[in-house]
């Protein structure tokens, strides 16, 4: 993937407010890129910016997507997601009907 690409990634997911989620497929598809979800968690993995705001992006059942060896980033980013008033339900589920962004 080009760094135009990582690029057109994290454009949309900078848009995406405060107190809202996308999923990775959401993503992809408003940059242009639909069906190609996994390649915007490789751009999201790649990322050294931190004005991106890359914990307001889940996977399509609500839930944060797990690091490979159960990473601190996880919790971090549920944590994050707290703090701007989303709430999580008994299964660690975010609703998505109530928090998805719809641009």
């Amino acid at each position: 993937m080009t760094s135009s690409t990582y690029q057109d990634i994290y454009a949309v997911v900078s848009l995406v407010p405060r107190g809202r989620v996308a999923t990775y497929g959401q993503i992809a598809a408003l940059a242009g890129l639909p069906g190609r979800a996994r390649q915007v968690g490789y751009a999201l993995s790649a990322l050294n910016d931190p004005s991106v705001p890359w914990h307001r992006v889940i996977n399509a059942r609500g839930e944060i997507s797990p690091r490979s060896g159960g990473s601190e980033v996880d919790e971090r980013q549920r944590l994050r997601l707290e703090d701007e008033g989303i709430h999580f339900d008994s299964h660690g589920r975010i609703p998505l009907d109530l928090y998805r962004w719809r641009p």
